[in-house]
């Protein structure tokens, strides 16, 4: 069977270095949201008078946030067409919550759920301040708005999303990221993406 794996969580928490570690074990074609569409998104800000990297004001999720999950979808259904596993990278919030939203991607791909072992992966910490550390550290010009920001949007984001998917419980893995990542965490989310019993 194809593997579809989504890693998921608000910004932070490691979704992008969890997958890359499984990448390294397992074949597939790397879908992170920021690297499909930031460069086009920045441009457009840019183009508006806008801050590049403000991912939270109306005209980024009025015009341009769906426009970076969509074309992020629409590489994912070629390269599963194509035969290809695929990891999904983004917290894909307003998509988990839409139960038709993995049906329709699997049908454009002409496959079923019996030809595309869907997993998500819940990447998350034990707390807001751990996670803070972790988005200063990587230093990156997108998250300036949150850190300036902060006791806003630690007030809105849901550790663990809604998701509301036609899949078994035990397709669903809620990672404690905190701490080191260790080999032997990053073996326990590859026993779970191959299916295998006794996953930690």
């Amino acid at each position: 069977m194809l593997k579809l794996v989504f890693f998921v969580g608000v910004a932070g928490t490691g979704k992008t270095t969890v997958a890359r570690k499984l990448a390294r074990r397992m074949p597939a074609a790397f879908l992170d949201r920021d690297t499909v569409g930031g460069r086009c998104v920045e441009k457009m800000l840019e183009m508006n008078g806008l801050d590049v990297n403000d991912r939270d004001s109306e005209f980024y999720k009025k015009h341009l946030r769906d426009l970076e999950y969509d074309t992020t979808r629409d590489i994912c259904i070629e390269n599963l067409a194509a035969g290809q596993n695929v990891f999904m990278i983004s917290p894909f919030t307003a998509e988990l919550k839409n139960k038709t939203w993995l049906e329709t991607l699997l049908q454009e791909a002409g496959l079923s759920k019996r030809e595309v072992d869907v997993k998500v992966v819940v990447v998350a910490l034990k707390d807001m301040e751990t996670q803070k550390e972790r988005i200063i550290d990587r230093r990156t010009d997108r998250d300036t708005w949150k850190l300036e920001h902060w006791d806003d949007f630690k007030h809105r984001v849901q550790f663990v999303p809604e998701i509301n998917w036609d899949i078994p419980a035990s397709s669903i893995l809620v990672f404690d990221n905190s701490g080191d990542l260790t080999e032997e965490k990053v073996d326990s989310v590859y026993r779970f993406v191959l299916g295998e019993e006794g996953q930690g």
